[in-house]
Formats: C-alpha cells, sequence, structure tokens
C-alpha cells in the first residue's frame, strides 16, 4: 500500500517490493544433508590428479633445462678445446662447469682426442646424463633414460 496524503492505494504486481528475511537467505547458505560428504569426495577426486600434473610438469620443466644446459657445456667446452693452446684438461672443466650451473653431478664427459695438439683438427665434445639421477624430484616419466649430446668443432689457427 502506498499513502497519498490519508489514503492508502494498493500495490499492483509491478510495483511490489521484494521482501527477503533472514531466515529465508540463510536457508540458502546452508547444505543440505545429502552433500555434506560430497566436498570430501571432490577433493579426494581432484587432488591426486592436480599433484600428478604439478610433480609432471615439474620434472618435464628439469629434463628441458638438463638438455638446454648439456648442449651449452659441450658448446662452451669445444670452443675452449678449439683456440690455439687449448687442453683437454680445460676443455673439460668449462663443460664440468657449466654443467654445475644447474647441479648437474651426474654425468659422462669424453673429449677427442684426448691429447689435443697443433696438429689437431677437430675437437668433439660428448656429454651423456642419466636423467633419472639429475631430477629434482623422483623420477617417473624418465626413469632409466640418458641424455647425449655431441659436438665437433674444427680447430682455430690452422
Amino acid at each position: 500500500m502506498i499513502s497519498i496524503g490519508h489514503q492508502f492505494l494498493p500495490l499492483t504486481s509491478s510495483q511490489q517490493i521484494p521482501m527477503h528475511s533472514p531466515t529465508h537467505s540463510r536457508r540458502h547458505l546452508a547444505q543440505p544433508k545429502s552433500r555434506q560428504g560430497a566436498v570430501a569426495v571432490e577433493f579426494a577426486v581432484v587432488v591426486p590428479l592436480l599433484f600428478l600434473f604439478f610433480f609432471a610438469g615439474f620434472e618435464f620443466m628439469r629434463v628441458a633445462m638438463v638438455r638446454h644446459t648439456i648442449d651449452n657445456a659441450v658448446y662452451e667446452g669445444a670452443r675452449v678445446g678449439i683456440i690455439p693452446g687449448g687442453t683437454n684438461a680445460e676443455v673439460r672443466t668449462e663443460a664440468t662447469r657449466i654443467l654445475g650451473t644447474i647441479g648437474i653431478d651426474v654425468f659422462n664427459l669424453e673429449v677427442e682426442p684426448a691429447n689435443i695438439t697443433d696438429a689437431t683438427q677437430d675437437i668433439t665434445v660428448r656429454v651423456t646424463v642419466p636423467l633419472d639421477r639429475n631430477t629434482y624430484v623422483p623420477a617417473n616419466y624418465f626413469l632409466g633414460e640418458e641424455m647425449q649430446r655431441e659436438l665437433t668443432m674444427r680447430r682455430e689457427g690452422r
């Protein structure tokens, strides 16, 4: 009803003001008893999948880091060996230093030839890294796998 002066006029259905009672709104917020365990079940189903994707992404990220670091190690090691006066020990030291930047401590490093002389034409550096021994988390996807990179460069000053 609307009061105009001393008269009260009834409201039409399009003019009625909705009224919300506190008990009405609380009733919608409370969950029915049949849904009380649904959140726990949904959590139990979703969390293992979330962890699976998280750790898989972490492992694949680490393998990508290892791959790029191995590429860089063979390149930098070969660069040290191709300059005049470069030695096998200097090549090994540089490649090991590069591999150590991301914590790769288990690897196999080969430098050919074993003795670099002025007559040596090419230097080959080969690095092999077992992936399951150089990951942050226990390896699942790359268990028993190895990554190998090799680079051959012609010596300078010939």
